[in-house]
Order: C-alpha cells, then structure tokens, then sequence
C-alpha cells in the first residue's frame, strides 16, 4: 500500500506534539505554583518533556505501521491508535507514580496516595494524547487509509449513535442484514470528558494563587495599622528586683564577692480587664485593634530560702518592674500605689528574665515590710491588636477579662477555668497556685529561662473569608465532576450529544463562581457572597442546558441537582468536626441517585435497550 505519509513521519508528528502540549501544561502550573520569574526554567521543563518522551516515539515507530496493515475498518484502525496511545500514557503514568512512591520514601515526606497519582497522572497524559490525535486527526487518517482523511472529521468519530430503532427496515431482527458491532464511543466520550474534568482543575490554581495573594495583602494591611497602632500585648504582674551581693572562695583561698539581683515575686494578686475592641478600616479591608482597661491588686510578702544570706540583700535600691511587649500601647502614664506612695513608672528594666520591654521604678523597702507584706495597686491603660496575654508572675493569682467582642479565641499555655460567650461578649477567669509555676517565689538572676507562661485571649475576626473561600475551592473537583457527569448522564439519556467545547464552557462557568465568591466577600459577609455567587452560577448554567436540550424542565432538573450541590457544599464549609461524616453521607447519596439514573443507559451501544421503547417509540428517560 502506497501512503503519502510514512511511518516515521506520523510518529514524529504525534510524538512531538504530545511531548509540546505535555511540556505546556506542566511549564504554565509551575509559573503560576512558583511565580513568572522563573520563567527561564520553562525551557528545561520543555527539554526534559521531549527527551523523557522519547520511548513513546519508538513504541510508536514500531506499531503504527502494523495497525495501518491490518485488515480491518478505518474506525477499526482509529481505535487501535487510541488503545495503543492509552497504553503509552498508562506505562508513564505508572512510571511517575512510582518514581513519586521511590522520592516519598528517600525523603521520608508525605505525597499522593500511588493509587490516586497513577489515575490523575494517566487521565492528564491521555487526555494530552487526545488533543494531538484531534490536531493531527486528517494526517493519521490519510495515513491509515488515503481515501478516508479528506472528508472525515473527529465529530463523526466521537459523536455518540443514539438510534434505538430501525424504523424503515420492518423485517425481523433474524432476516436483518448483520451489521459490524459499533464502536464503544461512550466510553471514549467519557474518557473525554474525565480528560476536561482534569484540566479544568487547572484554572483552580490560579484562583488559589489569588486567594493566596488578597490574604496576604490583607496579613499586611493589618500589620501596618497594627504597627502604628499596637501589636499584640503580653502582661507581666509586678515584681521586685533587689541588688544581692554574696562572698565566696577563689582559687587561691582568698573570699570575692559576687553581685547580682534577686527577682520577688508578689505573694498573691488579682487582676481585672475588660477589653475593649475597635475595628478600623483600611481600604476594603478591616482590622481588628483593641483597647484595655487592667488593674492589679495584690501583695508583696517574702520568705527568703535557707540558700539567701538575708545580709547580702540591699533593700534600699530595689526597683519595682513590670513588662509588656510594646511601648505604643500605653496610653496613660502608668502610677503604682505601694509602701504609701504613688510612684510613677518609666521605661527600663534592671534585667530580662522575664522580657526585653517594660517599666521600672526605684522603690525604698525593708526587710521588715516584706516579711509582714506590702500591698500594691496599680491600673495600666493599654491598647494592642489581635490578641492580649498575661504571665502569672505570683504564689496565687487570678485573672479575670470580659469584654463586648463575641468571638474570642482562649489560647497560651493555660485554658480558663471559668469561661461564658454570649453574642454581647465573653467573660473568663484563671486561677494559679504555687504548684502551678515552675519557679518559686524568690528566683536568682539568670535562673528563669525559657518559660513559656503566657496565656490569655485572641480576638478573631469571625468573617474569615478568605479561608472559606480557600476551602471552597478544595472542594471544585467535586463540583465540576458532578456538573460534568450530570450533563454526561442528561446527554446519554436525551439523546442530544453535549459536545466538548460546551463542556469547556461550563467548567469556566464553575470556576468564575470562585472568583465571584473572592470579590463579593471582601464587600458583604461571606455567606450572602456565597449565595450570589451560586445563584449566579447555577442560573447561567440552567439557561444554557435549556438553549441546548430544549426543554424547561430539563433546564429545572440542572438547577435544582446544582442548587442542591452548592448548598451541600455551603453545608460542608460551614462544619467543622463532622465535615468528613456528613461529606460521606452526601457523595453516598449522590452516588446512589448517579447509578440509579443511569441504570437504562445503553453504554456499549450495541443492543437495542428494549426497555425504553413502548409501541415501536423511544421513551424520553428525563
């Protein structure tokens, strides 16, 4: 057989187109995983697909000439270079799945389950391989026989036969000349469209990317109001540093003396907050800042240990100290009422055990004051961002905040023990005892370390829509599968094939409602941003079944099954704990209500369904 086209010629021409589309789709998701500046590294990515591609141009050398020998149909022959590019895409996509396997076990890292990774990887390849073969469709049709690629399209391949009947042949199916068992186009119909399922996820990355990128502008707004207002605060309660000098024997037997501090903590105290919460706004953004109202009461009353020479400690120079984290926060000069005067505190600490910023004051004490006790008050006007912590720096303590916002978050090393929230705000209290701390009362300088004693409460920003939008977004393979396998199913069961470039259009559809979700959320609360949003995208998507299948109530089928899907998955966004239950539940039912629409359709294509024709008419199944 004299062909225009040779063997080599078409397998150079697949191969290369393959290896061209494959090296596209995998440069455009690293540009847009990694950003545009690595651009330059697109051309290896280009390299390395050609050069990994090459065992696909040999296995196609060495059996497309005997497929275009054989003795069989043109479509007989077109089917056999769709199996044989399946099987070239299968043999890569279990390669890379277990060179994914072989990296996950070398790095010690976790990635796809291989099961997954094997399907994914094999579904994207193959549908790579469809896009070349429909490119190169009049070529390998020329080649495989020259009479059949001039007039021939892909349409008359993929199209799907829905004749159920001969109507104008009435002689019995036994006297009937046979015809060739047609091909399976179901099945390749739906390899196409689990090819557009995957690349319409590919859009998601740049949503995500986006999504990404307004939160991250809003993470900076914040801190650049929070900068010039306060950053998140930490609160000490007072305590007392005292000059302490001790002797000691030298080397050579001579007594030195050493010089440090000693830090006293109060013996008990009790603190009272009310925070209270602001909300400004930065273009379309808000951020949450805060202003508090503490006092502390309590007590200092010493017991030295039997390790401290009471005649080493130098009373006279003691200064009072009490810490925060930032100094733009203090809106009042700070007075503490002890020893029976006011005394003003100024910024400087004598150490920093306990933090780097904060405020001291000298103080004149005696022994004797501390052994009967010395009380102390002091209220501190103080305002911050996001979140206020405290550090029980006494014996006994308690702490107790309320406050107006109603979405507090309890955090630090230590829960409330008390704790109320109501939509007018929130009220805690924390109790600490001795036993509770990791030091005693009476600490040596340099001797605290790396304590993490802080607790208290954030204030969260309850309309977090980025993240919702985030989760969302996770959930768009469900939504486009679903959507696709609803118009897959309406498509088989009416008989009006829905053709691929309308399957594309309504994956764009799915993924705008993302985009629209972003930016109605940043101006209304996201839950009426999602309706919206989906409403929007379900009406669309209705009216254009109806303009396809002709038919209102088809048009009401869609966009009830979509109205449906959107509100489930609002559902599921909205759970927290029982996510993963109720999500199982509802795929359980979709699934259940997939397989029973289903059940009458004739996916070989081959027998007449005898079920759905009544007085020699075909019944419409929808």
């Amino acid at each position: 057989m004299n062909n225009n086209i040779s063997t080599i010629s078409i397998s150079l021409r697949l191969w290369a187109l393959m290896a061209f589309i494959a090296g596209s789709i995998i440069s455009l998701v690293f540009l847009f995983i990694n950003g545009m500046s690595l651009f330059f590294i697109c051309f290896f990515i280009y390299i390395g697909s050609f050069v990994c591609s090459t065992p696909a141009l040999l296995l196609l050398a060495l059996l497309m000439g005997k497929i275009r020998n054989a003795q069989t149909a043109v479509k007989e022959k077109l089917s056999a270079v769709i199996k044989l590019l399946s099987l070239i895409m299968l043999l890569y996509g279990a390669g890379i799945a277990l060179i994914n396997k072989f990296l996950e076990v070398v790095f010690d890292k976790d990635g796809y389950v291989f099961v997954y990774f094997l399907c994914g990887v094999t579904l994207g390849l193959f549908f790579v391989s469809l896009i070349a073969l429909s490119l190169l469709w009049k070529p390998v049709c020329k080649y495989l026989d020259p009479f059949y690629g001039i007039d021939h399209t892909p349409a008359e391949f993929f199209n799907i036969s829905y004749t159920t009947k001969n109507t104008t042949n009435m002689e019995p199916a036994h006297l009937q000349p046979q015809q060739p068992a047609p091909t399976n186009r179901t099945m390749i119909k739906g390899f196409i469209t689990g090819g557009l399922i995957l690349l319409m996820l590919i859009p998601t990355l740049f949503i995500t990317s986006l999504i990404n990128e307004r939160e991250t502008r809003q993470k900076e707004i914040v801190k650049e109001v929070s900068s010039k207002w306060a950053s998140a605060q930490t609160l000490s309660c007072p305590f007392l540093v005292v000059p302490y000098s001790s002797s000691y024997q030298t080397s050579d037997g001579k007594t030195a003396i050493s010089k440090s501090n000693l830090i006293l903590l109060a013996n008990d105290a009790v603190v009272n907050g009310t925070i209270i919460p602001e909300q400004r706004t930065r273009s379309i953004y808000k951020v949450l800042l805060y202003k508090s109202d503490i006092r502390f009461n309590g007590s200092f009353k010493v017991k030295l240990p039997a390790d401290i020479d009471s005649a080493g400690i130098d009373y006279a120079n003691a200064k009072l100290c009490f810490t925060l984290s930032d100094f733009k926060g203090i809106e009042e000069e700070i007075y503490i009422n002890i020893n029976q005067g006011k005394l003003l505190l100024v910024p400087g600490l004598p150490l920093t055990d306990f933090g780097k910023t904060g405020l001291s004051v000298p103080v004149k004490l005696t022994a004797e004051q501390l052994v009967t006790g010395i009380p102390f008050d002091m209220q501190v006007k103080i305002k911050g961002s996001e979140q206020l912590h405290f550090t029980p720096m006494s014996g006994t303590s308690k702490f107790n905040l309320q406050s107006s916002w109603p979405s507090p978050s309890f955090d630090g090393e230590m829960l409330p023990g008390e704790r109320t929230i109501t939509p007018q705000g929130f009220t805690s209290k924390w109790s600490f005892n001795q036993a509770n701390l990791p030091f005693a009362t009476v600490i040596r300088e340099n001797m605290v370390g790396d304590k993490k004693l802080a607790f208290g409460v954030s204030l969260v920003q309850p309309a977090d829509q980025y993240g919702k939008t985030m989760r969302s977004v996770k959930y768009a393979i469900l939504i486009i599968g679903l959507t696709f396998a609803f118009f897959f199913i309406i498509e088989l069961m009416q008989k009006k094939p829905f053709h691929p470039v309308q399957y594309v259009l309504v994956g764009i559809a799915l993924v705008i409602f993302y985009t629209l979700l972003l930016s109605i959320s940043e101006y209304i609360p996201f839950d009426y941003a999602y309706l919206v949003a989906a409403l929007a995208t379900v009406s669309l998507i209705s009216l254009y079944a109806k303009g396809h299948f002709n038919s209102w109530k088809t048009a009401g089928i869609f966009f009830s099954l979509l109205s449906c899907l959107y509100g489930f998955i609002f559902i599921l966004i909205r759970l927290e704990d029982t996510a993963l239950l109720v999500g199982s539940i509802g795929l359980f039912i979709v699934l259940a209500m997939a397989m029973f629409a289903s059940r009458r359709i004739n996916w070989y294509g081959n027998t007449v369904n005898t079920n759905s024709i009544v007085n020699d008419q075909p019944v419409d199944n929808v």
